[in-house]
């Protein structure tokens, strides 16, 4: 009898991967089971596999689907998704975290990654990424001392790489999200929307040099995505993050950048905007920061950013002096309308409870900047803007604060 019932449950997922099969290629998607990439196989034997797929359909151009499992499929590093292929899971972002029934590990669309040698996978042009959950077991979640420094997950080609769409992705242990940085080689109509995950590093997407609009559009950063999973982040391990004085959003050398519904948790900077940037960034919330938003520039004609609907809540770092919701130099205007500060404790990290100020306009080359329906709360300092730049020019219409109401126009 019990013979006979191993016998059926083998037929029965034999009949289940047939109906996954039936399914992809109804939808012009192909299983990577099918190609041998298995739960049961070693790392490198599916990174193997997956290669091999994906070079043989990026002449033609298609899509793998990633057969949810309950184990995970065990990959080594050093993929390269080639141009026309797309990587597809059953997944929107699981902020946190699928749950096998015991409830110690992530389940369905799901790459397992330990090894540290390389980026996990690297996209080259016209390709796609879905659906799809990433996750390092071996990563400390209690320990900051045993943090390990995996290479980026996704990593852009040593090439020019044009038309990426990385959407619904979930992040669990990874040290660096998504790093479009390479050298001098540039990237356009790079899109991302819909990440989540918690970079140890506190790094989660970095471009530098896309000159055709990239899109940072509805991504979030908390140290609570693997909660379902029991593998929350301790203060220690966040405390960590925020030492590193790293942006979770990080963007240089782009044109007409577009970010917006961003929030991040419990790191450093919330959004880096370099010297060579210009663009809108609106619909935030940058929580339990040192500093939310570092905007500089290069230029007055197009280094000009528009920042709007926010919240910034900066409270932690070792300096009170050093917690600037809003930092700005170099050169180039910044208007910021309806972007407010508040502040107070979180038992999450190790915070001050409150910021110095509530902008810090810094540096000695001439900028401008406007402010327009702030609100102002939880600041040291006696005067929440802060201008150590003889040459800049703030003006402030319709600002309030917790300590005098509405203060007079500047």
């Amino acid at each position: 009898m019990r013979g006979s019932g191993v016998a059926m449950k083998r037929s029965f997922l034999f009949v289940l991967l047939f109906l996954c099969v039936v399914l992809c290629r109804a939808q012009g998607m192909n299983s990577i089971q099918e190609y041998g990439v298995l739960p049961t196989n070693t790392p490198e034997k599916n990174r193997e596999c997956l290669q091999k797929a994906i070079d043989e359909m990026s002449n033609h151009g298609g899509a793998l689907y990633v057969t949810p499992c309950e184990e995970g499929y065990p990959v080594a590093t050093g993929l390269v998704l080639k141009r026309n292929v797309s990587l597809v899971g059953a997944h929107g972002p699981t902020g946190r975290g699928t749950a096998s029934a015991d409830r110690k590990h992530p389940v369905g669309s799901l790459f397992v990654i330990t090894d540290t040698l390389h980026a996990f996978i690297t996209v080259e042009s016209a390709t796609q990424i879905r659906g799809i959950q990433f996750w390092y077991p071996e990563q400390s979640h209690t320990d900051a001392n045993k943090i390990i420094a995996y290479k980026p997950t996704i990593r852009m080609a040593n090439q020019t790489v044009e038309g990426v769409t990385l959407s619904y992705l979930t992040f669990y242990g990874e040290y660096m999200a998504m790093d479009f940085r390479a050298g001098n080689n540039i990237c356009e109509q790079i899109l991302f929307e819909h990440c989540y995950g918690y970079p140890l590093s506190g790094q989660f997407i970095a471009i530098d040099k896309c000159y055709d609009i990239p899109r940072i559009l509805h991504c979030h950063v908390n140290p609570a995505n693997m909660r379902e999973f029991g593998r929350s982040f301790s203060c220690e391990v966040i405390d960590s993050v925020v030492r590193r004085k790293t942006f979770t959003y990080w963007i240089d050398h782009t044109d007409n950048a577009q970010m917006m519904d961003v929030f991040t948790f419990g790191v450093y900077g919330g959004v880096y905007l370099g010297d060579e940037t210009y663009g809108q960034l609106t619909n935030f919330n940058l929580d339990c920061v040192s500093i939310g938003i570092y905007k500089k520039g290069s230029n007055t004609k197009n280094r000009n950013w528009q920042i709007s609907q926010g919240s910034i809540i900066a409270n932690t770092g070792e300096r009170l002096e050093d917690i600037h919701p809003i930092v700005i130099e170099g050169v180039g205007h910044t208007a910021l309308t309806n972007v407010e500060s508040f502040s107070g404790g979180n038992g999450a990290l190790t915070n001050k409870g409150e910021s110095y100020d509530y902008i810090c306009v810094q540096g000695d080359q001439p900028l401008t900047v406007s402010i327009i329906g702030a609100r102002m709360q939880g600041y040291a300092a006696a005067d929440p803007i802060t201008i150590k730049n003889p040459n800049a020019q703030v003006r402030v219409i319709g600002c309030l604060t917790e300590k005098d109401g509405f203060i007079p126009d500047r």
